[in-house]
């Protein structure tokens, strides 16, 4: 079979294709949602008969710095190295930038051949949430909307939060998505994003202060809990976040937990001593 299949570049022509591919595995992704995607990265498809088979997509954050994924096969197509070909294309595309990626267990001993270790872990929370308690924040801080003034802020607490530059993806996920800040004595110190994405909504990335006690966090998925009930809700947070008995608690149960990983790992810029991320965008962009 592997003589068959042809490999090229993702052009905004495979959307339907690669959004069939993700209706045939039951992942929740809509044809936006691809759209968003192609749109800020680079990505490759695996192509047999003219059918597209497999795909995966990279994203480069600055010069030194990149996310990967989406790596999908068709299930009958697996077996067959595809999506090890597949992230080959792309780690070529990404030279030696410092890379992570969510890596499913099936998906793991794949990425340790081809040089990633794990450096965390991340849970998927999803449901319809019961109404949050209100949660009292530190002194001199609230809630408040964020403005089209605010954005090189959120992009600074995004970048630092994550480690990865994200002056090219932010302004884009502004675009779609609704805000709430936190603010200090004039300051805005952190931030949560609430968009449209697969079957309801999705929480990220949320960044606050770092602490023991993640009440920052809460207070902003609260804020958008609070005015959505009834709303089919997803959030991706990790695993050391200390949010995952409170979003089950509120009926946002853990459907999955999957690894973190990275290659060339040593390149990552050290976490920030201030700021954290307690949700992240996406499992591909991070």
């Amino acid at each position: 079979m592997s003589d068959s299949i042809q490999y090229r570049r993702f052009t905004a022509a495979d959307i339907d294709a690669a959004h069939a591919l993700t209706v045939e595995l039951k992942w929740p992704h809509r044809a936006e949602d691809w759209q968003f995607v192609a749109n800020i990265g680079a990505g490759f498809v695996a192509e047999r008969d003219s059918r597209v088979i497999g795909t995966v997509f990279c994203w480069k954050y600055g010069e030194h710095t990149a996310s990967l994924g989406m790596v999908i096969v068709s299930p009958a197509h697996q077996g067959y190295g595809i999506g090890r070909r597949l992230t080959e294309l792309a780690l070529e595309e990404l030279g030696s930038r410092a890379t992570v990626l969510h890596a499913t267990p099936a998906g793991r001993p794949l990425y340790e051949k081809l040089g990633f270790v794990p450096v965390g872990t991340l849970d998927q929370h999803q449901g319809t949430a019961l109404q949050p308690p209100l949660l009292p924040l530190p002194a001199r801080e609230r809630l408040r909307p964020l403005g089209v003034n605010d954005i090189p802020r959120l992009v600074e607490l995004a970048s630092r939060a994550s480690g990865l530059d994200r002056s090219s993806v932010l302004p884009l996920l502004i675009d779609s998505a609704e805000g709430i800040g936190l603010d200090r004595d004039g300051e805005l110190i952190g931030f949560a994003l609430f968009r449209r994405f697969g079957r309801g909504r999705a929480i990220g990335p949320v960044v606050v202060p770092r602490g023991d006690d993640p009440v920052r966090a809460k207070a902003l998925i609260g804020h958008w809990l609070a005015s959505n009930p009834g709303m089919f809700i997803r959030i991706d947070v990790p695993g050391e976040s200390g949010l995952t008995d409170w979003l089950e608690s509120l009926g946002l149960t853990r459907v999955d937990s999957v690894a973190k990983m990275a290659r060339h790992a040593e390149r990552m810029p050290p976490p920030d001593a201030e700021f954290a991320q307690y949700g992240i965008i996406n499992q591909a962009i991070c």
